[in-house]
């Protein structure tokens, strides 16, 4: 069986709980942690990585320490008749603003709902400014994170 086909069994959801706690964690401590040999660990990982169950490694900011102090959701909604082009124009601004640090195509009243990390309210309003103007028929609405109460990688597999 294809191991992206299968479902991923408990120690190998120990291994991607322990990473997501600490990807940089070795594989002698998550052994460790697990009860299963270095090898066996280090062999579940490779498999984990060549089958694209883990896609990347990477680190989580506090955004507010690097001066990125405005965060906001953007949803876009847009003429039914320009949707095709509209839509193509919405990808290439989101690829040219690194702000924009998710996009997603969504069911619903929206198109697209952006996550946009900025320095201020200036910056922006410079990027709704240049979003509405990117495509003629494009209509927006913002929310600003007062506060983030969770923030995860993604959800626990084990429940």
């Amino acid at each position: 069986m294809d191991f992206t086909a299968k479902k991923l069994d408990e120690k190998d959801i120990e291994i991607l709980s322990c990473l997501k706690k600490n990807s940089r964690l070795s594989a002698s401590a998550i052994s460790q942690k697990i009860g299963l040999s270095v090898s066996t660990v280090t062999d579940r990982i490779k498999k984990l990585e060549t089958s694209g169950v883990i896609k990347q490694y990477t680190l989580v900011l506090d955004t507010g320490a690097v001066g990125l102090d405005v965060s906001a959701y953007i949803e876009i909604n847009m003429n039914d008749k320009n949707y095709i082009s509209a839509r193509s124009g919405i990808r290439k601004f989101v690829e040219n603003h690194p702000e924009i640090v998710e996009c997603h195509t969504v069911t619903g009243s929206s198109a697209f709902i952006l996550k946009v990390n900025t320095h201020s309210m200036a910056d922006l309003e410079r990027i709704l400014g240049e979003l509405q103007t990117c495509e003629s028929e494009v209509q927006t609405k913002t929310s600003i994170v007062l506060q983030t109460i969770k923030q995860e990688t993604f959800a626990d597999l084990d429940r």
